[in-house]
């Protein structure tokens, strides 16, 4: 039984790991030619995006890893039956219940090691890697929690105060500078939004300085408009990753934020949607245990290998796609953000356990 034991741990694991290796390498490859059209901006050269692929890979073992999971344990189940292997161990006494609490322990190995990434990893390269891009192509920015975010923007600094989830902006200051570093213009506004490939302003005050060297006086002259356009190498891609986007943040990082959001009575679903799905999400590599377990016995009744691994792929699609809508769901209807988060997973584990039972039924 032990010798058994060991075969299911080596065969699956591996099998496992190939799996998510191949998918690591299809999304890094994307990855890369998505950033070579940006190539050449600025300092973004190969070795920048080389690097920012690099550390794109942490996200992306999170995001891939309960699909590797169901791939992985879907073929080798599939291998083992289409090799009788599966009948020869039930003959040899290991039941569907033993096979089921192996496959399992593996699922749980794996939903560990998959919420560690997320928690601790994933959240600091992602954030590392969008730094670099940012620093080499557009522009340098810090950020300072208690007079808002200082953004440098040409030879201009921007200061917000608020960043919305929508990447609109709220009490913005801009000083302009001019080549000898000499404050030449503040412009204030109450709020801005970004189209047509510019900010919008609106409630803006203008204060120009005009310097008069021949008279050594400076002039100051003020405006007020209602709307005013700015154009800006600051982008909402850019502030969304000050912001974090609320799927890359870690689940602490998320549980203070809204925290905070609640201090300052401000809507938070958004935030614990991503919270809570940050912590079930990890599961669903239990999940896909569950549901990969009957391909194996499903084996010599219909289709091969091959129909199998593209069940498996199928399925793994739905469930992406089932967490994104639902989470998108969720925050347009005000639903409950655990039942946002969590019902992708028991439906599918609703739908493995059924089809666990057709299959120990026949």
């Amino acid at each position: 039984m032990n010798i058994l034991r060991k075969y299911f741990w080596r065969e699956i694991s591996f099998n496992i790991m190939l799996v998510m290796l191949g998918l690591l390498a299809m999304f890094s490859f994307f990855d890369l030619l998505q950033e070579l059209d940006s190539l050449g901006r600025g300092h973004y050269g190969i070795n920048s995006i080389l690097i920012f692929v690099l550390l794109s890979v942490p996200g992306h073992i999170y995001e891939v890893a309960p699909v590797a999971v169901l791939l992985g344990v879907v073929y080798s189940l599939g291998t083992f039956g289409a090799n009788s292997e599966l009948i020869v161990m039930r003959t040899s006494g290991l039941s569907l219940l033993d096979i089921s609490k192996i496959l399992l322990r593996i699922g749980a190995l794996f939903a560990i090691v998959t919420f560690l990434i997320g928690e601790s990893i994933a959240p600091f390269t992602e954030k590392m890697a969008q730094r670099i891009r940012i620093q080499a192509t557009d522009s340098v920015v810090a950020q300072d929690f208690q007079s808002g975010l200082w953004i440098k923007d040409g030879r201009s600094f921007v200061n917000v105060k608020t960043v919305m989830p929508d990447s609109s902006l709220v009490d913005i200051h801009i000083y302009e500078f001019d080549q000898l570093f000499r404050l030449r213009k503040i412009s204030s506004a109450a709020d801005g939004h970004f189209e047509d490939d510019h900010w919008s302003l609106t409630n803006v005050t203008q204060t120009t300085i005009e310097r008069n060297q021949q008279v050594e006086q400076n002039a100051v002259k003020s405006k007020h408009l209602q709307q005013a356009n700015w154009d800006s190498l600051i982008r909402p891609e850019l502030l969304n990753v000050l912001l974090v986007l609320p799927e890359k943040m870690s689940a602490w990082s998320l549980y203070h934020f809204i925290e905070h959001l609640h201090r300052n009575a401000q809507k938070s679903t958004r935030y614990e949607v991503a919270l809570w799905s940050k912590l079930i999400y990890p599961l669903a590599c239990l999940v896909m245990v569950v549901l990969a377990l009957p391909f194996g016995f499903l084996q010599q009744r219909a289709g091969g290998i091959s129909a199998k691994i593209f069940a498996g792929i199928f399925l793994g699609v739905v469930y992406q796609i089932m967490n994104r809508v639902f989470v998108h769901l969720g925050v347009l209807n005000d639903w409950s953000p655990l039942l946002s988060a969590i019902s992708p997973t028991l439906l599918f584990l609703v739908t493995g356990l059924g089809m666990l039972y057709v299959v120990e039924r026949r």
